[in-house]
């Protein structure tokens, strides 16, 4: 019983996502203003409305490859959630108080490209778009899914990644900026923050896991 809660509890961790993300929807308006950081290369970028296929993938992929990360790699595991975790935070600090917005293409038709861009459209308002939460979280876990040893799977997580980032340009819901420092922001904290945290928080953990959870 001690070893099955050894190893499944750690896996609660993955909850203080969707606990952070309520925060999302709180800031996702315009009332203390926002800024346009459009530029000649957004106005460039093709919008191509396939893209919202992988851009909606993002929700089982993230997930997954979080799973796929604890399986195989308990540090890495740790450092991808303070990662995540930490970065919505300063993205949610950012929205705050420097709030911007990406200009959105009319999308007409009937198919069913066009049909789901526009349910994204009305479910996600056009703001908390400077640094992209999309893009901050595919980099982490693909930072995690780097720390894992000898595997094949790299390159499928690395692919899709790669794809769902693309697709933040694709289909307008960011623009390059976002894009950019997202991957800044991601790779300083798990670079420079996420060890230090970990070697705290994990000694608070198996204090309290074992102590009681025993």
């Amino acid at each position: 019983m001690k070893n099955i809660k050894a190893n499944f509890l750690p896996l609660g961790l993955m909850l203080l996502i969707p606990a952070v993300n309520i925060m999302y929807g709180k800031l996702n308006n315009s009332i203390n203003g926002c800024y346009n950081l459009v530029t000649s290369f957004d106005r460039d970028v093709p919008f191509i409305k396939e893209f919202i296929i992988p851009y909606w993938m993002w929700y089982p992929f993230v997930i997954l490859s979080i799973l796929y990360i604890y399986l195989n790699c308990r540090e890495a595991y740790y450092k991808t959630i303070i990662t995540i975790v930490l970065g919505m935070m300063l993205c949610y600090v950012i929205y705050f108080f420097f709030q911007t917005t990406v200009p959105r293409p009319a999308v007409y038709g009937n198919d069913i490209f066009s049909r789901i861009i526009r349910l994204t459209y009305r479910l996600d308002k056009p703001f908390n778009c400077f640094p992209s939460i999309h893009v901050l979280t595919c980099y982490a876990v693909d930072r995690g899914a780097g720390e894992v040893k000898k595997s094949s799977n790299k390159l499928i997580i690395d692919f899709f990644s790669v794809l769902i980032m693309l697709s933040t340009q694709f289909v307008k819901q960011h623009v390059i900026l976002d894009l950019i420092f997202a991957v800044l922001m991601a790779e300083i904290i798990y670079r420079f923050f996420a060890v230090p945290i970990l070697e705290k928080s994990l000694v608070f953990y198996k204090w309290t896991a074992f102590k009681f959870f025993a």
